[in-house]
């Protein structure tokens, strides 16, 4: 029998993490017709409304039912505006790992916020889910990915030599690919301990409440 993950909510003081919802279309739009978004992920460019709700209502609740992967939207708790998404993928139920990513939108850069969200799934998935291991890839350049990783307690695991297919602007405007390394990170459940203590310095709560 396949597993699957269930259909979660997650809060911390600042965040609620849960289920993409059709009135997250505009935002989703704007948010991945970003330029940092367009340079770092290969979501299409440009990023359509069509292509939000496709994900919303098709894409994200099938991975989610056959177990593949879970896709939350990650909004501010007291203004429910969507921030960003939280994705998880390549979930292998045997090993009990997936692979994290994020993305934020650019107004909310610089809060902390994806570092949040991460450190929240990824206590759920291993103290709810019974995970052993998370598992990150970050572009070579993208600084802002890696800080996140090493501020949740991952370790680099070395490089994957041109593996990464990123993107640049050319001279008339347009994208084009380019080659690059990805690096490699991991966080099992060991890693978490005194992290959420360094968060709470941080004046974050710690991330225990879900339903």
């Amino acid at each position: 029998m396949t597993s699957t993950f269930p259909d979660i909510s997650i809060s911390t003081e600042r965040l609620v993490l849960r289920a993409l919802e059709d009135d997250d279309v505009a935002a989703l739009t704007e948010m991945m017709n970003d330029e940092m978004v367009a340079a770092w992920t290969a979501v299409p460019q440009p990023y359509t409304e069509d292509g939000a709700r496709s994900w919303i209502t098709d894409y994200a609740p099938t991975e989610r039912r056959a177990g593949r992967g879970l896709d939350l939207a990650v909004t501010e708790f007291l203004t429910q505006r969507l921030v960003g998404i939280i994705q998880l993928a390549k979930t292998n139920w045997h090993v009990r790992s997936a692979e994290l990513s994020y993305i934020i939108a650019p107004w909310a850069r610089g809060e902390g916020y994806a570092s949040e969200a991460a450190l929240a799934t990824a206590q759920w998935l291993f103290r709810e889910q019974k995970f052993e291991r998370v598992e990150l890839r970050t572009a070579a350049d993208n600084t802002a990915s890696q800080q996140v990783a090493q501020k949740i307690g991952c370790i680099s695991e070395g490089v994957l030599r041109g593996a990464c297919i990123a993107r640049t602007r050319t001279e008339d405007g347009n994208w084009t690919d380019v080659r690059t390394d990805y690096i490699v990170w991991s966080l099992l459940p060991e890693d978490l301990d005194g992290v959420g203590e360094q968060f709470a310095d941080s004046g974050f709560t710690s991330f225990s409440d879900w339903n």
